[in-house]
């Protein structure tokens, strides 16, 4: 079983995200494994230790800081790794699934896992613009995957709690929300002596930048002042929301 899995980096929510010329100033700040990837990963593992096969890792390494996602990913259960070095910090998913695409393909894949979104970009075409690229079927809001055959059997979340299983003839994409089991830790040490011992495989982008999409400019929010606290003891402040309501003609 040939598994490929689409991992994405994105900026750490534990940083602040300054803001340099047009962009984000990616020098200042840490990237990290995007969570829905995270849950990709340990789907795709699981699969291989059920039926065997390989899982092979890929990314668009836009500003060169891809290799330690990698790394980890191997650190996780992932056999192989590759990033498509892109050196363009403002290409979108739109872009970037057709790049990932064309780099799937010739991987020859039974199996392609993506993530159901970026947190991000809260975008989620990659996985149905890969599956529409490669011509494969695709599911998202995946809970879980078993295959058996040339066929996958996937549980759907709907909302109201409402699952429903689907099977997916062989090969097809996958846009997982939760693995069937949490992600497995990677402890530091073995996401070094990854570091260490394993090179990634490099590929070049394939055709010209053209998503439809003009990267203009990304700004921090405009602050327009504070939210004013009401001090004093229970009845005082709510005297004070009554005459504020009465004074916006709420009450």
């Amino acid at each position: 079983m040939n598994i490929v899995v689409a991992i994405k980096h994105i900026p750490s929510t534990a940083d602040d995200l300054p803001v340099k010329g047009n962009n984000i100033d990616f020098d200042s700040i840490d990237f990290v494994l995007n969570e829905f990837d995270e849950q990709a990963i340990e789907q795709a593992v699981l699969v291989k230790e059920a039926v065997g096969g390989s899982v092979t890792v890929i990314g668009v390494d836009p500003i060169g800081e891809l290799d330690p996602v990698l790394h980890l990913a191997q650190a996780k259960g992932a056999d192989k790794a590759a990033k498509i070095a892109a050196d363009d910090p403002g290409v979108d998913s739109h872009q970037q699934a057709k790049w990932l695409a064309d780099a799937i393909k010739t991987l020859s894949p039974n199996l392609v896992f993506t993530g159901v979104q970026a947190s991000n970009d809260i975008d989620g075409q990659i996985g149905p613009m890969i599956a529409a690229i490669l011509g494969f079927p695709y599911i998202g809001g995946v809970s879980s995957a078993e295959v058996s055959g040339n066929q996958v059997t996937i549980t759907k979340e709907f909302a109201g709690g409402i699952v429903g299983k689907y099977a997916m003839d062989l090969p097809a994409v996958v846009g997982v929300q939760s693995s069937a089991k949490p992600p497995r830790y990677a402890p530091i040490s073995k996401v070094r002596q990854v570091a260490q011992s394993v090179k990634n495989e490099t590929i070049t982008p394939s055709g010209e930048l053209d998503s439809g999409l003009i990267f203009k400019k990304i700004a921090p929010p405009v602050n327009n002042g504070h939210a004013e606290m009401l001090t004093g003891s229970s009845k005082e402040v709510a005297a004070k929301i009554i005459d504020l309501l009465k004074s916006k003609g709420l009450a």
